[in-house]
């Protein structure tokens, strides 16, 4: 008889604990921010570090891929540039050579013109030097624009050294930020082509909870609010942390799901998130709790 009291009993004090036993404002999971790290060049991956799990810093090299068809193309376009400037020390050659006979004919063209004004000089005479000082001047120009042309081209190879000297410095894969890595799609020795993911990653020392509140909460909740934050620490306990709103729904959708409120499920819902300080105890897709 006093053990048939006795669980009586005990299922009243259950049953009065669970009756006042709060129930969560909302309900979620927590996500970050991802991010895809993608290949900026082609070829065979000769280096690649990140395994799941790594924590990488923004900066760091990661992996190389190979840059050697980069390299050739370079170093061909470097032994153009120098036949191209080659042909200079020719052309400054030829423009000493019309330079010093312009100087020459332009002493004579003085010497005939005055020997002309004085009548001991020909029309003809005069006619021919002023043709030579002429000829002289436009070849000179002559070979200016050639030399123009040359540096011209040699300018238009400079551009593309430096598109090569940027392929190859894509070529070595530079982590963008802080963070977890969460995939890898790729491996060492594979074939990298630009665009083709390598590996995924999420600064998760900071996570958001995103959760759902009916209209009749939205009153309730305020941008940069701290609200308390909860999430499984074991089968049978939460633990709590502090958080802050960084973002409210404008408008309104269908409620999702997976997700459960304290009332009655209804048709619309409004998104926000919550961000928590993450120690590591907090995974990406575990489900949260909110309470305002």
């Amino acid at each position: 008889m006093n053990k048939i009291i006795l669980i009586i009993l005990s299922a009243l004090l259950l049953g009065a604990c669970n009756s006042n036993h709060k129930v969560s404002d909302a309900y979620g999971n927590f996500e970050s921010d991802e991010i895809i790290v993608s290949a900026q060049g082609n070829g065979q991956l000769l280096q690649f570090l990140p395994n799941e799990g790594d924590l990488l810093k923004a900066g760091s090299n990661v992996g190389l891929i190979d840059t050697t068809d980069l390299y050739l193309k370079k170093k061909l376009l470097f032994s153009q540039s120098k036949t191209i400037a080659s042909q200079l020390l020719n052309m400054n050659a030829e423009m000493d050579v019309q330079k010093q006979l312009l100087a020459n004919n332009q002493i004579n063209q003085e010497r005939i013109s005055n020997m002309f004004a004085k009548g001991a000089a020909t029309q003809k005479q005069m006619d021919d030097i002023n043709g030579l000082v002429d000829v002289n001047q436009m070849q000179i120009l002559a070979i200016a624009s050639r030399k123009q042309n040359i540096f011209d081209q040699m300018a238009a190879i400079s551009v593309q050294i430096e598109q090569l000297n940027e392929a190859i410095s894509k070529c070595l894969i530079t982590n963008p930020v802080n963070g977890t890595v969460l995939v890898v799609y790729a491996r060492k020795g594979e074939l990298a082509s630009i665009g083709k993911p390598l590996y995924k990653m999420a600064d998760v020392s900071t996570i958001k909870l995103k959760a759902y509140i009916s209209g009749a909460q939205l009153p309730q909740v305020q941008l940069g609010e701290e609200v308390e934050v909860l999430y499984d620490h074991n089968a049978k306990e939460n633990a709590k942390v502090k958080g802050k709103v960084v973002w409210i729904s404008s408008t309104a959708e269908f409620t999702p799901k997976t997700i459960q409120t304290k009332d009655e499920r209804v048709d619309l819902v409004y998104a926000l998130k919550v961000e928590v300080i993450n120690d590591g105890s907090i995974k990406i897709g575990m489900p949260g709790e909110v309470n305002f």
